[in-house]
């Protein structure tokens, strides 16, 4: 640590014991006592990346990736069936127009 910096060394160890990396613990944890404001940049952007870490565990537990391949897959099933009967419709409404004109 350079000479002259203070850091709270309880938030150091506890986000260590959470897995955050060494060099974001420290960064934060330095900041927060240096800073008079109430959130530091360093403690904000932390927090920002472990929520959108945790959501991102959500997601995935709860099948996320997967469930949202199996519903693209679907729409794009409906998609084309809807496509083929309006093609079909077309076709038909085609013959009956050529058979009224012959």
């Amino acid at each position: 640590m350079a000479k002259g910096k203070k850091m709270d060394k309880k938030l150091f160890d506890r986000m260590r014991s959470l897995g955050v990396r060494k060099s974001i613990a420290r960064d934060v944890a330095e900041s927060v006592v240096q800073s008079g404001k109430a959130a530091p940049k360093q403690a904000r952007d932390a927090i920002a990346n472990l929520t959108g870490a945790a959501a991102e565990i959500q997601d995935r537990m709860s099948g996320g990736p997967d469930r949202r391949t199996a519903a693209a897959k679907k729409a794009a099933d409906t998609r084309k069936a809807n496509a083929k009967k309006r093609s079909d419709s077309a076709k038909k409404a085609a013959k009956t127009r050529a058979k009224r004109k012959s």
